[in-house]
């Protein structure tokens, strides 16, 4: 295939190498928002800015180049992205963390919070660790691990950042040098807790998914999940 790099940051130059390996053509790699001809591409991946990944995908939407976006920070304006994917007859994959292994852990963390949802003496939390140049807190995987959460448990109605309040799930965010990424969810009561926990070695995880999910998207119309693309009902 032949992909646009909509961001060529330290994931745009792992995922290069990687797609070289696999065969693939890079004929974009830009940190900007114009100055190139999206519609030479087959695929886009978009690991831009917050700021600049809603222009980026509207315009692969408009130019009907699929496209699979993991910046995080831009949600705000998700559902109208989705709205002119549709409108557009796009093709779309936005994750907060493309790792093959995150999108399994996102399951292990619904179907937990399931099972603890009628056990009133287990409180949650959620810790992630980052190197010290990522931009948001909390993560965007932290943020979907909690939406997940708040899906399934009626204890939880929201989340907060550092801070623990009535009915919200606190998250800890934590910015370490040379940490790819780290997420744990634990449950703890007076007597025991449970915790899962995944984390990332290096970027490789994450360039392989984007890669992944690009293969499976090309050819395809809609707006599509990284569920989707690893066939998890």
């Amino acid at each position: 295939m032949k992909i646009a790099l909509l961001g060529y940051g330290k994931m745009g130059k792992t995922i290069e190498n990687l797609a070289k390996q696999r065969g693939h053509d890079i004929v974009i790699k830009t940190n900007k928002e114009t100055g190139y001809d999206i519609s030479i591409a087959d695929v886009a991946i978009d690991f831009s800015v917050p700021d600049a990944a809603f222009n980026n995908v509207v315009k692969c939407f408009k130019n009907r180049v699929p496209v699979v976006s993991g910046t995080t920070g831009w949600l705000d304006n998700y559902n109208k992205a989705v709205s002119i994917c549709n409108e557009e007859q796009g093709a779309f994959i936005y994750a907060s963390n493309f790792s093959l292994g995150v999108t399994i852990f996102f399951e292990l963390n619904t179907q937990l919070a399931k099972m603890m949802a009628n056990l009133k003496d287990y409180n949650v939390s959620i810790e992630e660790v980052h190197h010290t140049q990522k931009l948001d807190a909390p993560s965007g995987t932290a943020i979907t691990l909690a939406q997940s959460i708040i899906n399934e448990h009626p204890a939880y109605q929201k989340w907060n950042l550092n801070t623990e309040t009535a009915h919200s799930i606190p998250i800890t965010a934590k910015r370490i040098a040379d940490v790819s990424g780290k997420h744990t969810i634990s449950y703890s009561s007076p007597t025991d807790s449970i915790s899962i926990t995944h984390n990332a070695n290096n970027r490789q995880g994450f360039a392989q998914g984007a890669l992944v999910a690009a293969e499976w998207l090309y050819g395809k119309t809609g707006v599509f999940t990284m569920k989707d693309v690893l066939k998890i009902s």
